[in-house]
């Protein structure tokens, strides 16, 4: 196929004001005009239209012969008769001509076309790559998308987004995360600040003091959370999985340094149980011991007297006795409860996606199950049942459930909105006057108080839906760790021995 450079200029005929092309006798000169390139491309295989590569403004000769080249050495890279290698060259070389990129580098396009990429493209940027893979995981998780879109756009795109793929390091990574880190001081700052005002503001009555204290909270940036290194894990193993699924689709490369990164491990803060004592410390400080707090079984009848009353009093009974997730309470169905048979089935929930409540399946595969219910809590849910049925006839046509048949509704029907659900629990427990446990928390009270009781561990991460038994038996140690020690008494009086133990001398 032929290939060729030439110089031409724009100059017009005076008289005409037509291009006069090579007749221009300025060309003569070494500096005037410019270079341009033509090389023949393969006919389209299915037309025979002919096809070229050309490019101009070329300040030189030498220049314009150097792409001539490369362009050359592109279309050499296919075998002879590999017809879908040499279009998948001309449509490297066709987007590069359209979009006036660079001649792309033969050594980078080899590669690639040898690993059998979907793409030849070396500009790609990884921000470009995020989001054709997030568009192209059509069975993610509506949660999970939402995840994955916000660790993309919040932290991932403003820090490394512009880098090329095929070029992003270890270094790269650890910079974003030192930028995190970063933003985190900010906000501690910012938030001991404000904490500090208000501090003040609380402690003072006089008006002018009162004013500046106000002025200055206007001034200062709202409470923000941290990126805390929970938070992190997370963000690395959004990057870890995308850059997996792209190696895999389209390697580029076969590298991927989100592996490679070492972060801070996001470990579970301790759950701690409501003592007498911390119930004191609490009350003096209103400092929580641990993020992760678990009411003695005595709280948590506290907690579901005080709710006898409410319509809604079947729901808190099942997060304190069989420890249901938030979502799965509020999407639980009449058909999923079997009184014959005392059980319940989970298999599905209601999540928040935005200012939305959607149906979603439930977190994970253990968390399909079917749950064993005890007679107290069949006769709970069958009172719940009849109220509801009165509830619906006293609203008649405005009855607001028409066909999905929630268990648990609001009082005309409408669906329960998680957030709704958390709030409700939070006030309900300072109206109780009992210490703060999160409404996610009351599995742990639920798993503590089943283990406390005897029931075996692999019977308590069934009905919990743990994904490990692990995260079960945590809870066991560090909850109620009297329990731990009596399980070892018990072990060490199962030993038979005889005699009597002498004490080691020194000791």
């Amino acid at each position: 196929m032929r290939g060729s450079i030439h110089r031409r200029c724009y100059c017009r005929d005076p008289e005409t004001k037509k291009p006069l092309g090579k007749r221009c006798p300025k060309l003569n000169g070494k500096r005037h005009g410019t270079w341009s390139l033509r090389q023949e491309l393969p006919n389209h295989p299915k037309t025979g239209e002919r096809r070229n590569f050309s490019r101009s403004g070329y300040a030189s000769s030498e220049k314009a012969s150097n792409d001539l080249d490369k362009v050359r050495a592109l279309l050499g890279i296919p075998d002879e008769g590999d017809n879908e290698g040499v279009e998948r060259i001309v449509a490297l070389l066709s987007t590069a001509s359209k979009a006036k990129l660079p001649i792309p580098d033969f050594e980078e396009t080899a590669a690639r076309f040898r690993r059998g990429g979907a793409t030849l493209h070396t500009t790609e940027t990884l921000g470009d790559a995020l989001s054709a893979w997030i568009a192209g995981r059509k069975s993610l998780r509506e949660t999970t998308r939402r995840s994955y879109e916000s660790h993309i756009r919040v932290h991932i795109n403003p820090a490394i987004g512009h880098i090329r793929r095929d070029r992003l390091t270890v270094a790269q990574l650890d910079h974003m995360f030192t930028m995190i880190d970063e933003r985190n001081e900010e906000i501690e700052e910012g938030n001991a600040l404000r904490r500090e005002a208000r501090s003040r503001l609380a402690a003072t009555r006089d008006r002018s003091e009162r004013r500046a204290i106000r002025a200055e909270l206007e001034a200062l940036p709202p409470f923000r959370r941290i990126t805390g290194p929970a938070t992190q894990q997370r963000i690395r193993a959004t990057l870890r999985k995308a850059l997996n699924d792209l190696i895999r689709d389209d390697p580029v490369t076969h590298f991927n340094p989100a592996k490679w990164v070492e972060l801070e491990h996001g470990k579970r803060p301790p759950a701690l149980v409501w003592t007498d004592e911390r119930v004191r410390q609490w009350r003096a400080t209103g400092d929580r011991p641990s993020p992760v707090m678990v009411w003695t079984p005595a709280q948590a009848g506290v907690y579901l007297d005080h709710l006898a009353d409410d319509p809604l009093y079947a729901m808190w009974h099942l997060f304190v006795y069989r420890g249901l997730r938030r979502g799965e309470a509020c999407g639980v169905r009449h058909t999923d409860f079997d009184a014959k048979s005392a059980s319940l089935s989970i298999h599905e929930q209601l999540v928040m996606l935005g200012s939305v409540v959607k149906a979603s399946r439930p977190k994970s595969a253990r968390s399909h199950r079917v749950i064993g219910l005890d007679a107290e809590t069949v006769r709970v849910l069958r009172k719940h049942q009849q109220r509801q049925r009165q509830a619906r006839m006293q609203w008649g046509a405005a009855w607001q459930d028409k066909d999905s048949g929630r268990l648990f509704t609001r009082e005309d029907g409408a669906p329960l909105v998680p957030e709704w659900v958390t709030d409700r629990h939070e006030r309900q427990v300072a109206a109780a006057g009992l210490p703060p446990v999160r409404l996610h928390d009351l599995r742990h009270t639920a798993a503590s108080v089943m283990l406390a009781a005897g029931v075996e561990p692999k019977i308590v991460q069934e009905t919990l839906g743990h994904s490990s038994i692990t995260l079960t038996l945590d809870t066991y140690t560090s909850v109620f760790p009297h329990l731990a020690i009596k399980a070892a008494e018990a072990t060490a009086a199962a030993i038979p021995r005889t005699g009597t133990a002498k004490r080691v001398s020194g000791a």
